[in-house]
């Protein structure tokens, strides 16, 4: 089976799911079973230091204080996903690439509330998830277009402008585009 891990999910303009319309979803797991990801361009209306205070995590450090919680998809609402850079040795991390992991664990929340932790990271709330089969037929069903993941769109990228440099990698304006799709 080849496999989309590591690859972006740009939302077609016919896409109007109120979770995915508009939506750039980085894709963390594809497999047999289904696939996992994270959306990475809805910002919250909560920041990093709500979010600490909310979990009663002391937070020793303020660099991070203002950086947005994102809205990672309507599955499991209620956990929390960081994507970030460096060796997945935190308790609970899936390594993606040689580059990027995911953590779920509390343990990597503890040390960005002290101004440690990976270089790199975005945390969202709640994640995409499909059952076997079920993506594969929305990409048939022209729902979604792909293209390779990029660490600067995910990491340095503003999170308004990365739907739209992720579909410049491709050479589209998803501003031109139809909503009506069609099979040649």
């Amino acid at each position: 089976m080849n496999t989309l891990r590591d690859h972006f999910l740009l939302a077609m303009p016919q896409l109007k799911d109120p979770h995915f319309g508009g939506s750039l979803t980085y894709l963390c797991e594809q497999n047999a079973k289904g696939a996992l990801g994270l959306i990475v361009n809805k910002p919250l209306s909560l920041t990093f230091a709500e979010l600490m205070e909310q979990m009663a995590i002391e937070a020793s450090s303020d660099l991070y204080a203002d950086r947005p919680i994102f809205c990672g998809g309507p599955v499991h609402g209620d956990r929390g996903f960081v994507l970030h850079t460096g060796a997945a040795n935190w308790k609970a991390s899936l390594p993606i690439n040689d580059q990027l992991s995911l953590t779920t664990s509390l343990d990597i929340l503890d040390a960005l509330a002290k101004g440690e932790g990976p270089e790199h990271f975005l945390i969202a709330l709640g994640c995409a998830g499909w059952e076997a089969g079920q993506l594969e037929q929305e990409l048939l069903d022209n729902a979604w277009l792909t293209c390779a993941a990029s660490e600067v769109i995910l990491f340095a990228t503003s999170a308004e402008s990365r739907l739209t440099a992720a579909a410049t990698t491709l050479g589209i304006n998803l501003d031109l585009m139809t909503g009506q799709a069609g099979h040649a």
